[in-house]
């Protein structure tokens, strides 16, 4: 072939590749203009880009700004650029994108390496081209399953093009912020600033380089570099990832070698509903905010949504006040716990079948049973009785409560029929603390493990019978509409409600003390400080039951009080919730606060979108609190309360006010406390009301419930920085007194008026 022959051909060939050429870019834009017109499935919008979703979770800030938890379906808290620290953005842009910031969202050497080295030659270890905008794409927007490979190569023409969107409307720092919020890791934690919390409890800011490593390591294959599970794995990720940090010139030969030699260290504290501080009073605040965003709609008119709006709730719950309320209840039903496990060792019943009078229940278990999820698989399934009974009696490894093992979680072989009789002899706490002039609640405890028992003991939907907490209500009513003087004495004989409309009795009733001791003259004080029955019932006689009853309504029990004489010994079921609302009218001159959790909700950028202050209600004349106050310190120095001041029981010194409580058979044991500058109630029992002591030396709330409040206590004083002040007294009545408190003196006056009627009489 000539010269002139061969350079026609190639003449020829050179005119075919630039056809091919043209007509491979013209296909080629052809199907990015119908990507971007979503012909081959939708794209973002220009509003989706700008305002790009991102579910957020809801924020439960502590009054002293802790964190207590979040409401979520993704678990994330976004992060800002001023947060993120430098070394944290290095190992990200040395890690995946090595030329980050010298692309506008597709990296053209990257894709030209996948072309050449994965798909031609095969070389699966060349790495990927996606860069973090692409990645960002995928984070946003999702990437769909995919059935083969031209699938596969649309989606990632998709994720170009919205990568290039991004780029053109978001600076470099705002996407790499945006990723990083965006990176799906394990146990629920959804972005940087979650992760963070979750494997190292610090905030995001706080990342050392070798922590930040194993975080931008993680995000290759969260589950796979699992740091909890995989330590070795995810150790060796993180020294890839320093090493990349070192190549990019992030990170000296010095710094290198000695963040190497770093083992892996970890915080991990799963961010989940039933893990953490306040885990009772988060769910009854998830359920209230559920109420609350029914009422309340957006500017726009939709409706809140407490899963994805980023909400944040700033509540009065104090995070060091809740952890010792926490502590004191674990502290002491540790050791209650063995105190009745040994009372019914060898006792020839179960609580529950124990003889009492009309107070059992011996089918307890075979009820339970047919209430559990794994007798109603079982039934559905068709399977008999015979076979369900069976499967019950049949030993299996499980994981239960227990006050004895640290964590509390016991791993142990026993049959389902023996765990549920096992879970019914748990013991329970109720407990909460607050502010009594503001109406701050600064701790809750519903409960002793959320993990395991859903019950919530300080907001239950029925309460329990109070027993003695209640008579500070008969005393109070009696006082106000009588004016008796703490001095004033009652001879301590029985006391008789006869049957018919006036007590609404079908026949007599005489309440008995329970030590069954009669006889001599009582001061109210001691009445009220030995809890004698006689007392109160002859207060109750004196005064009636609806004065009573409208007065513990107006100090703030919502529950039913039944007109029945027998409220005076404390049969009303009241929540520890109302109980410490109440009591709340004693320490605040009168003045009953309506309990208070939540200051103020915002929205995602710091605008408030509501408040809630306080509701107050003056329900006794302010002499008539101070009188209480005084008898019931007279509980706590002389009376039922007395172990209080002993050092086993927390050694308190400072001026307390209290009431104790055993309900009928040692059920349920309380104790209400209070300082002046805080109201307390505490409730312990079993969850079902014929699981108790059978000796009211164990059963009492003495016992039951004081040294919870007790040890609460101590580690308030201790914490300085709570400001609960042990020398603080309680405010006297600086008004004109018409009820004598000073007993020598009130006897005087007694004799003095006998005097002069004697005189007049002569």
């Amino acid at each position: 072939m000539s010269i002139k022959e061969q350079f026609a051909v190639y003449k020829q060939q050179i005119k075919w590749f630039w056809r091919i050429f043209f007509i491979g870019a013209g296909v080629v834009m052809l199907f990015i203009i119908l990507l971007s017109l979503g012909v081959f499935g939708k794209l973002p919008s220009f509003e989706e880009l700008e305002n790009p979703r991102s579910n957020l979770s809801t924020q439960i800030i502590s009054s002293d700004g802790e964190l207590l938890g979040r409401f979520y379906r993704e678990n994330r808290t976004n992060a800002t650029f001023k947060e993120l620290p430098t070394h944290l953005i290095d190992a990200l842009v040395s890690t995946e994108d090595r030329r980050y910031y010298e692309h506008s969202g597709i990296d053209a050497k990257s894709v030209m390496r996948v072309i050449f080295k994965t798909l031609i030659l095969q070389q699966s270890e060349s790495g990927g081209g996606s860069t973090l905008t692409q990645q960002l794409a995928k984070n946003l927007y999702g990437r769909p399953t995919v059935s083969n490979k031209f699938e596969l190569a649309v989606t990632k023409l998709k994720e170009w093009v919205t990568a290039s969107k991004l780029e053109r409307r978001y600076t470099k720092e705002e996407i790499i912020v945006m990723y990083l919020n965006t990176i799906p890791y394990i146990y629920d934690a959804s972005g940087i600033k979650t992760a963070s919390k979750t494997f190292f409890n610090k905030s995001v800011s706080d990342l050392t380089v070798e922590e930040a490593a194993v975080l931008v390591g993680m995000v290759q294959n969260p589950a796979f570099y699992n740091p909890v599970r995989f330590p070795e794995r995810t150790l060796e990720r993180r020294n890839i990832v320093l090493h990349e940090m070192h190549e990019a010139g992030k990170l000296s030969d010095k710094d290198y070698e000695a963040t190497k030699a770093k083992p892996l260290v970890l915080d991990f504290k799963r961010q989940d509903h039933k893990s953490g501080n306040g885990t009772y009073f988060r769910e009854y605040l998830r359920q209230w905010l559920a109420d609350w965003v029914k009422e309340n709609e957006k500017p726009d008119g939709t409706k809140w949504d407490i899963y994805k709006d980023g909400l944040k709730v700033y509540t009065t719950i104090d995070s060091r006040m809740q952890s010792y309320a926490e502590a004191a209840s674990s502290q002491w039903l540790t050791k209650l716990q063995k105190q009745f496990d040994g009372h019914w060792k060898g006792n020839k019943y179960e609580p529950w079948a124990y003889p009492y009078s009309g107070r059992t229940n011996p089918e307890l278990i075979e009820k339970s049973i047919k209430q559990t999820e794994r007798y109603r698989k079982m039934k559905k399934a068709g399977a008999s009785e015979d076979e369900i009974t069976k499967a019950f009696n049949t030993p299996d490894t499980m994981t239960v409560f227990s006050w004895y093992k640290e964590g509390y979680d016991l791993d142990t072989v026993m049959t389902p029929y023996d765990s549920i009789k096992y879970v019914k002899k748990i013991l329970h706490p109720g407990f909460m603390a607050m502010d009594p002039h503001t109406g701050e609640i600064k701790a809750w405890v519903g409960g002793v493990d959320m993990r395991y028992f859903q019950l919530d003991h300080v907001k239950p939907a029925q309460g329990r019978q109070v027993g003695s907490t209640f008579k500070p209500f008969v005393y109070t009513a009696a006082i106000a509409d009588k004016g008796f003087s703490p001095c004033y004495q009652i001879p301590n004989l029985p006391v008789t409600f006869e049957k018919g409309k006036k007590w609404s009795l079908i026949s007599d009733w005489t309440p008995k003390n329970s030590d069954g001791s009669y006889g001599g003259m009582l001061t109210l004080s001691q009445g009220l400080g030995k809890s004698v029955n006689t007392v109160t019932a002859y207060l109750l006689r004196e005064v009636g039951i609806q004065p009573v009853i409208d007065l513990a309504h107006d100090m703030g029990i919502e529950s039913e009080i039944p007109f029945q004489p027998s409220i005076c010994l404390g049969t009303p079921e009241v929540t520890v919730y109302e109980m410490t609302a109440a009591y709340s009218a004693y320490a605040n001159k009168g003045v009953a606060v309506r309990p208070v959790f939540v200051t103020r909700i915002e929205d995602k950028n710091g605008n408030i979108i509501a408040e809630f202050p306080a509701k107050r209600v003056e329900v006794m004349r302010e002499e008539i609190a101070a009188v209480m106050v005084d008898m019931m310190q007279y509980v706590v120095d002389y009376g039922t309360g007395q172990r209080l001041r002993r050092p086993e029981y927390g050694g308190i010194t400072s001026q307390v006010a209290g009431k104790t409580g055993t309900t009928q058979e040692n059920t349920d044991g309380w104790f209400m406390g209070m300082v002046p500058q805080l109201v307390c109630g505490v409730w312990v029992g079993a969850d079902d009301p014929v699981v108790h002591f059978r000796s009211t030396s164990l059963g009492q709330g003495a016992n039951m419930a004081l040294p919870i409040y007790g040890f609460f206590m101590k580690r308030v004083y201790a914490d300085k920085t709570l400001g609960i002040d042990p020398a603080a007294k309680f405010p006297l009545f600086e008004g004109t007194p018409t009820i004598e408190l000073d007993c020598g003196k009130y006897i005087d006056m007694q004799n003095d008026d006998y005097q002069d009627l004697m005189e007049g009489y002569n």
